[in-house]
């Protein structure tokens, strides 16, 4: 399937590639065609997502989403690396039309970006991981479910196919024998498996905030509940009412523990024992592309290689692990120049078209965005998500015209200047 590319006379904000015709959402009532104006009004970046969100979700979920660890470095390098790489713009180009599609595991992609996991989604928009596929699938945009999810990977895989599926995996072969297995009857085309979260991190901030697994009923947590009735009934009273107490559904080969269960830590704590002999057997058995997700160096990206992955995504999971870890966009450059042979991706930081094409001129393949996709679920559902796909689709393909560049493919290291050494 070949992709049109987009151009400034039918340019409607670069929704969707012209091979598209329909759009992420097609509002079917005025209630949705308010909403979806609303949107536009109210939302004109990523960023205007977040304080909505705020003042929807009870204190302890927006700080579970907003938060990192510990004293936030990481979280505020990860935004430094990018505002402190700057664009080298050519002018008097012909750039009336731009195409801002890739290929990647024999599909191709309407824009450079996706949507990154999100634990617990389901708990800050009713049905959460659905809705978000859902709306990158309609875009024609990469997404990958978390394994911390509270909602069946098959119902997700059946309302977006081609959705990615990204593990926790324990050190045990024979529970990620049954996972594997399950995941492949599921239909799930690319495996992302998290490498960077041996244990947990210290996130200090959601023990403030009064955020737990398992999550503890509490009076506190009540009066949260009471003083946001719009999540309450439309998002938590709601799940509940139609779906029962929710689990984390996708840990094992069978169901997992309630969210409120004290087995809940016991069922996500067993990742210290998983190594590369591990990657190695799951290699062996996974037919489907398999991706690393966590990799920070060269040596990691190297030993990667060697076991045979089909690529690799730089994260340093959002600065919600280890404080002081080096950014993603640092670790960019040394990862790709390791691995030629491999797409390489990036995760933790971006929000702006511009940082997109920042990645893209390191090397990256695409980029995948976290946070502001949760907020957008939580705003709007589908249709919020919708929107924030299309604003940076929007965004990518005017700042591609001011750099004097007609392809996101094009884009390389001449775009940019580097105030760091490599």
């Amino acid at each position: 399937m070949s992709a049109a590319p987009i151009d400034d006379a039918s340019q409607t904000s670069a929704l969707q590639p012209a091979h598209r015709k329909e759009s992420a959402y097609v509002p079917q009532s005025a209630h949705n065609e308010k909403q979806a104006n609303w949107l536009k009004q109210r939302v004109l970046a990523l960023k205007d997502f977040e304080p909505m969100a705020r003042k929807r979700l009870p204190k302890p979920l927006y700080a579970y989403v907003s938060g990192a660890v510990e004293d936030n470095i990481t979280l505020a390098q990860n935004r430094q690396s990018f505002e402190n790489i700057a664009l080298r713009p050519r002018v008097l180009v012909g750039v009336s039309t731009r195409d801002l599609t890739f290929r990647l595991f024999g599909r191709e992609y309407a824009a450079p970006f996706g949507l990154a996991p999100m634990g617990i989604s389901a708990l800050f928009a009713y049905r959460g991981d659905v809705v978000m596929a859902q709306a990158a699938s309609r875009a024609a945009v990469p997404a990958i479910m978390s394994g911390s999810s509270l909602i069946r990977l098959e119902e997700v895989m059946e309302a977006a196919p081609g959705t990615w599926f990204q593990a926790y995996l324990p050190g045990d072969m024979h529970h990620i024998e049954g996972l594997l297995a399950r995941i492949e009857a599921a239909k799930v085309e690319t495996l992302v498996i998290t490498v960077d979260t041996p244990v947990a991190g210290n996130r200090e901030n959601n023990v403030r905030a009064g955020f737990s697994t398992p999550l503890r009923p509490s009076a506190a947590l009540a009066w949260q509940g009471i003083t946001h009735p719009r999540w309450l009934l439309g998002t938590f009273a709601r799940t509940l009412l139609r779906h029962g107490v929710p689990h984390f559904e996708n840990a094992y080969a069978h169901r997992g523990t309630p969210i409120v269960s004290r087995n809940v830590e016991r069922d996500f704590s067993d990742r210290a024992h998983f190594t590369w002999n591990h990657l190695a057997t799951i290699r062996r058995r996974w037919r489907g592309q398999l991706v690393v997700k966590g990799i920070l160096t060269a040596e990691d990206a190297r030993l990667a290689h060697q076991h045979g992955v089909d690529g690799i995504i730089v994260s340093n999971h959002g600065g919600r692990q280890l404080d002081g870890v080096i950014a993603s966009m640092r670790a960019l450059p040394e990862v790709v120049e390791a691995v030629p042979q491999l797409p390489v991706m990036l995760d933790s930081g971006v929000r702006r078209g511009t940082d997109v094409i920042k990645a893209l001129a390191l090397g990256a393949r695409c980029v995948f965005i976290g946070r502001p996709f949760a907020y957008a679920a939580a705003v709007g559902s589908c249709r919020g998500v919708a929107h924030g796909i299309s604003l940076m689709q929007a965004e990518i393909s005017r700042d591609l015209a001011m750099l004097g560049i007609t392809r996101a493919t094009d884009v390389d290291a001449q775009c940019i200047k580097r105030p760091y050494p490599n």
